[in-house]
């Protein structure tokens, strides 16, 4: 299974609709995808399950955060098979496709996690990598083993879970609107990533050791006139690029009107049927993304 982390410092730049979609369109293409919502905000959650169907069905005993409060201080690993759900309106959506789309959900206290990892690494330093490795080696377990794709939205932040969600991956997917303030941090993100792997791979045993995951930012609520994106974005656009992270080529348009009202019916827009210019943006994306997942497979083959 393949691991694909999306992640950015800054919110509101449309990294929760992005997942959505791209988790929608590989399952619509016959993948097998695993969202799993990392945000206390539980915006991906809510985008498939409404938030009465969140709060009794899966709220008391069927989110990650119930994963990771299953682990002895030893790191024993409990099946995490019982906390995987189905959005009912997608797989309706998807019933002639031979792909699926199911969703591990957020926990509302979820940054309690955080905070507990982190007292816990400071009692102990020597469980660096075992606090570090634990989404690595949750997602290993068989009961994921049906899957070809898993997808983790991450909160705005790099705190612990987040750096789980690093460990285990084999692409990053910065989101970021082409303006000042949401491109800032793009160098300090790669930066901590950076050390990140670094004390990772000093601290743990060799067979346990993990690359940087390669990264791309998508640009997100572009501006377009006359179908290209306007200058003062297309400027910030071009700085982006002749910094350390490539952006992908598709970039997705600013559209609240078509994505704002998405997530209350519980069906991305790619599968929708509105906004013909945004789902076929949604879908050159989902192509893009999928060949460079093509092509770090091939190079770890």
């Amino acid at each position: 299974m393949q691991v694909v982390s999306i992640i950015n410092h800054k919110g509101g730049v449309g990294k929760t609709t992005l997942t959505a979609n791209l988790g929608a369109g590989l399952a619509a293409r016959g993948k097998r995808v695993l969202l799993l919502d990392l945000d206390s905000q539980a915006s991906l959650t809510v985008s498939f399950f409404t938030p009465p169907e969140w709060a009794a069905e899966l709220l008391p005993a069927r989110t990650i955060k119930h994963w990771f409060d299953g682990l002895d201080t030893g790191g024993a690993l409990q099946s995490p098979a019982g906390l995987i759900s189905t959005p009912r309106r997608v797989r309706e959506k998807l019933a002639r496709s031979t792909g699926r789309l199911d969703l591990i959900a957020a926990h509302r206290d979820l940054s309690d996690v955080d905070t507990t990892l982190a007292a816990q690494l400071m009692h102990d330093e020597a469980g660096f990598t075992l606090l570090h490795n634990r989404l690595r080696v949750a997602l290993q377990h068989e009961a994921f083993s049906g899957y070809d794709i898993a997808l983790i939205d991450c909160a705005p932040n790099f705190g612990l879970v987040a750096r789980n969600a690093v460990a285990a991956s084999d692409l990053l997917l910065i989101p970021t609107k082409p303006d000042y303030l949401s491109t800032n941090g793009i160098d300090s993100l790669g930066l901590k990533i950076a050390e990140f792997v670094e004390e990772f791979n000093v601290r743990c045993a060799e067979d346990e050791r993990i690359s940087r995951p390669p990264a791309a930012v998508v640009f997100t609520m572009v501006q377009l006139h006359n179908d290209e994106p306007i200058e003062a974005q297309r400027s910030v656009m071009s700085r982006v690029a002749a910094g350390g992270v490539m952006p992908l080529s598709t970039t997705i348009r600013d559209s609240k009107a078509v994505y704002g009202p998405a997530p209350e019916y519980g069906v991305p827009v790619i599968l929708g049927g509105t906004g013909r210019a945004q789902t076929r943006e949604l879908r050159e994306f989902v192509s893009e993304v999928s060949s460079h997942l093509d092509g770090a497979a091939g190079m770890a083959a």
